[in-house]
């Protein structure tokens, strides 16, 4: 890891029943404590840009999910449960308790997002605060893309039955994932990210066994997650803490925010905010003065 990515923050090795996880925290002790969860196909390096800025005010805790980074990526299983959202987010709250937090905000970008929301559903008094980045609940998400085929292929891709997928990503996995990033940028291009995150990413891809975590990361997104999100849909279930909805104006929110504002307040949030940042997909890095300001805000910094 570059050590100027995270300045003056430390890393840590949690043990679970899944493996080892990898986590970056920083930020006083005493403040009150953040964790930070990333999406695909990223790690944690991608809030190198507004850690730091945050731990000011909070500790941060920057981890690895199950399956990226540094963390461990066990072999999927029949139901995909190992990968879903919800045994994700029990993970996430066993390492904060590691850390001495039961009660902490949460912001999560991308598949960081859902963990988040779920985590948010499934313990409501662990969840202080919630900042999603970017996403739909993943039950409009399917909706979305029955009623628009062409709309987000790789999500279909990625959760077709092993090893379909893993065979074809590996003949050149770094080719597949960097033009996944480029698609999703405001401007088309890798230019938005670091070197030395972008390398930690390359890095990740590579290995075959994480090439199989984010597979089985999209086949829960199909099953258990989308199972749990109709659910807690149909019985009434919503978000308790305050929650920020923040939408890239290049991507999910393209078409505006009404969709999204409704997806959110018609589900699982009615109260949340929801604001445009200018930026593609990667809003902690295409604009991080941006997605800075709205977080602190939110957050009370």
């Amino acid at each position: 890891m570059p050590a100027d990515l995270f300045p003056g923050f430390s890393s840590h090795w949690i043990d679970l029943p899944d493996g080892r996880f990898f986590a970056r925290a920083g930020g006083p002790e005493d403040a009150p404590p953040l964790l930070m969860l990333h999406g695909f196909p990223q790690t944690h390096a991608c809030w190198h840009r507004i850690a730091p800025a945050l731990a000011r005010t909070h500790r941060v805790v920057c981890l690895d999910l199950k399956g990226y980074g540094w963390s461990a990526a066990p072999r999927g299983d029949a139901a995909h449960a190992a990968y879903s959202k919800r045994r994700m987010g029990a993970e996430a709250v066993a390492v904060m308790d590691t850390f001495g937090h039961a009660r902490f905000a949460v912001v999560g970008h991308d598949r960081g997002g859902r963990v988040g929301y779920r985590l948010a559903l499934d313990e409501p008094g662990r969840v202080a605060r919630l900042a999603l980045l970017d996403i739909l609940p993943t039950c409009i998400q399917w909706e979305q893309m029955a009623r628009e085929p062409g709309l987000y292929p790789h999500w279909r891709f990625l959760a077709q039955a092993a090893p379909g997928p893993e065979e074809e990503i590996g003949r050149d996995p770094v080719a597949y994932y960097d033009e996944l990033l480029r698609g999703w940028t405001r401007d088309g291009t890798l230019d938005a990210f670091a070197p030395g995150a972008l390398e930690l990413y390359r890095q990740a891809w590579n290995v075959p066994e994480r090439i199989h975590a984010t597979c089985e990361d999209y086949r829960a997104g199909a099953g258990p997650d989308r199972a749990a999100d109709e659910a807690d849909r149909a019985s009434g279930r919503r978000i308790a803490c305050p929650t920020l909805v923040l939408v890239a104006d290049a991507f999910v929110g393209r078409r505006g925010l009404d969709p999204v504002r409704e997806a959110w307040h018609g589900t699982f949030a009615p109260g949340a905010g929801v604001a445009a940042v200018a930026s593609g997909h990667f809003l902690a890095e295409e604009n991080p003065q941006g997605t800075l300001a709205a977080l602190e805000e939110f957050l009370g910094a």
